[in-house]
Formats: structure tokens, C-alpha cells, sequence
């Protein structure tokens, strides 16, 4: 059993946002609670949308030199990071007994961050994810009819990491996401860096193109890039600005045997050649060349996943991040 958790402080805060007029919508009587009394409910006014929800969880002792910032990928929230669906150690956890000062946030839009429902305020429709897709995109099951309602008869890949008893839980984490709202993340992103940094910022997924900008915006914040399996870059023309901060990247396996992720990882790597050739450090670690294997998209959910953390951990420390 470990030691219990000693934290000097934890607590949240929003950032971000901007309010938005809406006007010319209709008028309505509401009652809010069964039986209760109608009340008038006028949609037209001043909205605050773009706003963004960080946790914070500092240690009481602390070995990270600067804060550990967490941002997940498409159509998830920070709860990626908390805990496994199967109820093992997440990465919150590992990095905060590590003695990092953990700092775990849901992107505009998602989770505790809210979202906004008029068009007004946001272009476009939110996409929403099925129980099969996950499963057969992130390279946790066969791609093609891998996934079945019945869990028992699920093609897994051989030698899957994933928590197949913890598969049904994680769908229940999915959350809409919007493919026109990137600006107001990065905008989001910004404004957490601006409150928090000097830092390390760790990205999964979607949130490589968050990761990257943000780094491009604020390099004097940015310390270092843990990109996990990143789906975009940064600007391609300013790769030059990424040349102080070191950068891992992080792959999985199966990824020879999908249709999507191999272009995906040689964006990825193309953009660090570019980083690389301005005289950074960029460091890409396909996790089965040193002998971890099985891993999925989600590699803080596989059951190695602490294996994977100290991996990113011992990164830390030898480019002098850790005391």
C-alpha cells in the first residue's frame, strides 16, 4: 500500500473566455421544477463562453522544478488523466507522487469548462463519438468490426494493453467536441500558461496542435513538450521558436497495421526534423523499439501506463527538470 498523498494545496480556477451578445431569440415561459411556478425565460443577452477549467494539486514535496500541465485529446476531458476506467493509478497520481505540481484541465467546451449551445457563439455542430469508435480508432481493438456490444466477444489486438474490463467505463467519459472552436482552445491555453508557467506542458491526441501553438506563442514559459501520440503540429514555418524547448515524442503500437497513424506520426516527425534542423532537441520514442508493447491510443489508461509515466519522468529529470 503506498504512503498517503501529502499536498500542501489543491483547489480550480477558470481562464479564458469572452462574453457574446445574442439577440432576436424567442421568449419563453419555463417552469424549472415540477410543479413549480412558471417563470419567464428570456435567451436574449451577454454570454460568457470560451472559458476554461483547471485543477491544481501541488505536493508538499516538491520535485519538479516547474508545474506539470496535462491537456487531453479530442472529445475527452482531463478525467483521461485521473484515474483508469478499471480503477487503476492515473497519471494525475503518478506525476503527483513523483512530486510534481499536477495541473489537469478540461478544454473550452468539455467537461467543467461548459459549452455553449447557439450557433451564434459557435460555428458548426459538435461531433459525438459511438461506443464502437473508440474502440476500433485508437487502436485498442481490430479496426474493421473489432467491436461487439457483448464484451465477451470483442476482438482485441494480441497483446492489447488496454483494460478490456474497463472498456464499457471509458466510453462513458466521451464528451461532444466541435472541429471550430481550436482558436478558443489555444486562446484558453494561452491564458493558463500565462497564470501558471514557467512549465512542462504533457499533450495527448488532439490537444499536439494546442501544444505546439501554444509553445510557438509562449516560449519563454515552456520548459519542455511531452507530445503523447500527437494528431497535429505547430506552425510549420515558425518550428524555429520550438529550438530552446526540448520535445518527446510518444507513439504506441499497432500503428504499422492502421490505415491513419502512420501519416499521423510522420506529420509528427516531420515536424521535429523541422524543429531539429533549427537546433532543437526532439526525442521520438516509439515505445515498442525499447521493449514496451501492446500500447494503445490512450497510453494512460493501458495497463503499462505507469510504465509509460516513468519513462516521461526519467525524460524529465535527465533534461533537468526534476531536483
Amino acid at each position: 500500500m503506498q504512503e498517503p498523498l501529502a499536498l500542501r494545496a489543491m483547489g480550480s480556477f477558470h481562464v479564458g473566455g469572452k462574453l457574446v451578445e445574442i439577440s432576436g431569440r424567442q421568449v419563453k415561459e419555463v417552469v424549472f421544477t415540477p410543479g413549480g411556478t412558471p417563470a419567464k425565460f428570456d435567451p436574449n443577452g451577454t454570454y460568457q463562453t470560451g472559458q476554461m477549467y483547471v485543477q491544481y494539486f501541488l505536493p508538499q514535496k516538491e520535485r519538479g522544478k516547474v508545474p506539470l500541465l496535462l491537456w487531453h485529446g479530442g472529445g475527452m476531458t482531463g478525467v483521461n488523466f485521473e484515474t483508469t476506467p478499471d480503477g487503476r493509478e492515473g497519471w494525475l497520481e503518478f506525476f503527483l507522487r513523483k512530486g510534481w505540481s499536477v495541473y489537469n484541465s478540461d478544454a473550452v467546451e468539455r467537461g467543467r469548462s461548459s459549452w455553449a449551445m447557439y450557433p451564434d457563439v459557435i460555428p458548426g455542430e459538435p461531433l459525438f463519438l459511438t461506443t464502437a469508435n473508440p474502440f476500433e480508432r485508437f487502436r485498442i481493438g481490430e479496426p474493421a468490426g473489432g467491436f461487439n456490444p457483448d464484451p465477451a466477444k470483442r476482438k482485441y489486438l494480441p497483446g492489447s494493453q488496454f483494460p478490456a474490463e474497463g472498456y464499457d467505463n471509458f466510453v462513458k467519459q466521451i464528451v461532444p467536441r466541435w472541429t471550430s472552436t481550436d482558436q478558443m482552445i489555444i486562446d484558453a491555453y494561452i491564458a493558463e500558461v500565462d497564470k501558471v508557467c514557467p512549465c512542462v506542458i504533457a499533450f495527448h491526441s488532439q490537444a499536439g496542435q494546442f501544444g505546439f501553438k501554444v509553445a510557438q506563442a509562449r516560449p519563454d514559459k515552456v520548459k519542455a513538450l511531452v507530445a503523447v501520440e500527437p494528431a497535429g503540429i505547430g506552425d510549420q514555418a515558425k518550428a524555429d521558436v520550438l529550438k530552446d524547448i526540448p520535445v518527446l515524442m510518444l507513439f504506441g503500437d499497432y500503428i504499422e497495421q492502421d490505415s491513419r497513424w502512420p501519416t499521423i506520426r510522420k506529420t509528427a516527425t516531420d515536424f521535429g526534423d523541422r524543429i531539429k534542423a533549427a537546433g532543437g532537441s526532439v526525442d521520438v520514442v516509439n515505445l515498442p523499439s525499447v521493449g514496451i508493447k501492446g500500447n494503445s491510443h490512450m497510453m494512460m489508461m493501458d495497463k503499462n501506463n505507469l510504465e509509460v509515466a516513468q519513462l516521461i519522468d526519467d525524460w524529465l529529470a535527465r533534461k533537468g527538470l526534476a531536483k
